[in-house]
């Protein structure tokens, strides 16, 4: 352990963590078979269904509406929900731009608070002050499948009479005192993306509980239409925001797998928390009410101290140069260039009452966590065996004894 991997020395890893996806003859075969089937789509197709029940069921919804990514599953979800030109959502800026995409493509206004310090996910305990009589609804992130509190934002949200829109594109599985996310709002939605801890690609799906809720949902993912096809057609001024039986039947298929990688991605969490631990690095917390994270990422939390003083970017290069693929994460979405030079999105803003300017948001516990804490490792690294863990435990213990040589 003489000269860091940076500084020309051996490198801790040479072998490559498990590839991402992971797939099976079985699910060439469930895709092979819709194709000889000739039935790809509506009216003759039943995959789709088939995996809408499916997934709702496994996220403890009564109705799912399977859509071609993620943005759309939120945004016909807020939709559903009567989110419309003029309204706010209250949303963290810890997060991938498709949450706050959604929510201008619509004509509405993200408003963002700041996140807990712990866990990543939004505040509620600053939700309160962010309320306005242009607020409709609120938008919590399941960030890295870490179930946010829902107890307290629901309890917010009923006390205001706002719609609560889950965010749970990164939380496959995940629970709230055992009740899956995307089921506990009013919608969830869900990304079936080819990073996502069960894909086809790309895909969504829209979750929600109340019939007339989904019934406008499927209406705006199907050109307006009622599913049963029955007038009025069209219910509501739709799009064409469907999935194809392709995708549908791959999902069944690599669904079957998804319990067992929930199972070893945890496993390997346990193991590396308990070990990053004793190094003077923190994670994620875990809050306990939270009975089932799906760890499509684990966040870990850097404290430069424990390093002599190197800052978490150089830790980053250091600990990627002995072969642990690793990054930085997020950047507060409020700071994303394309807010200040898109058009649609600066009509937005100049045409509502509050005449919101990002540039003038500072939310420090998000720019903290974003700029010096967060360390990223995702799902395919999690799925990798004792050996595969420990190459990432050793490489973090080098980088620390010779942490002085990287100044």
């Amino acid at each position: 352990m003489s000269q860091l991997a940076i500084h020309g020395g051996t490198k801790v890893r040479e072998k490559p963590f498990p590839a991402w996806p992971l797939w099976t003859e079985e699910d060439a075969q469930a895709v092979a078979d819709v194709v000889r089937s000739s039935a790809w789509g509506i009216p003759r197709g039943s995959k789709v269904n088939e995996f809408e029940q499916a997934f709702a069921e496994f996220q403890g919804a009564r109705f799912g509406v399977c859509t071609p990514s993620g943005t759309s599953a939120l945004e016909i979800a807020l939709r559903a929900c009567g989110v419309g030109f003029g309204d706010e959502v209250i949303t963290s800026p810890y997060t991938f731009i498709a949450t706050a995409s959604s929510i201008f493509h619509i004509g509405a206004v993200p408003v963002f608070v700041d996140v807990d310090a712990e866990t990543s996910n939004i505040d509620p305990g600053q939700i309160g002050n962010a309320l306005t009589p242009y607020t409709k609804a609120i938008m919590p992130v399941h960030v890295a499948g870490c179930p946010a509190d829902m107890d307290s934002i629901i309890s917010i949200a009923r006390r205001h009479n706002l719609c609560v829109i889950e965010d749970a594109c990164q939380a496959h599985g995940a629970r709230w005192r055992e009740k899956g996310v995307g089921s506990i709002g009013d919608c969830g939605a869900f990304s079936f993306q080819s990073s996502k801890n069960l894909n086809c690609g790309e895909g969504g799906i829209g979750l929600m509980e109340e019939e007339t809720l989904y019934e406008r949902a499927y209406a705006f993912h199907y050109v307006g239409n009622k599913k049963d096809g029955t007038p009025p057609k069209p219910l509501v001024l739709g799009t064409n925001n469907r999935m194809t039986e392709f995708q549908a039947a791959l999902l069944l298929s690599q669904m079957r797998h998804l319990p067992d990688q929930m199972r070893r991605r945890q496993a390997n969490v346990a193991y590396l928390t308990g070990q990053l631990l004793q190094m003077g690095l923190d994670v994620q917390k875990r809050d306990p009410r939270v009975t089932s994270h799906a760890y499509h990422l684990f966040v870990i939390r850097y404290h430069p101290e424990g390093f002599d003083g190197v800052d978490r970017d150089r830790f980053i290069q250091a600990l990627r140069a002995e072969g642990i693929p690793c990054g930085p994460g997020y950047r507060p979405l409020y700071r994303e260039p394309v807010w200040q030079s898109d058009a649609h999105v600066q009509s937005v803003l100049r045409s509502h009452p509050r005449k919101i300017d990002f540039a003038q948001i500072h939310l420090p516990t998000c720019e903290r966590i974003c700029k010096e804490e967060a360390i990223w490792l995702t799902q395919n690294v999690l799925l990798g065996d004792r050996e595969d863990m420990n190459s990432i435990v050793e490489a973090v213990a080098k980088v620390q004894a010779l942490a002085s040589t990287l100044a």
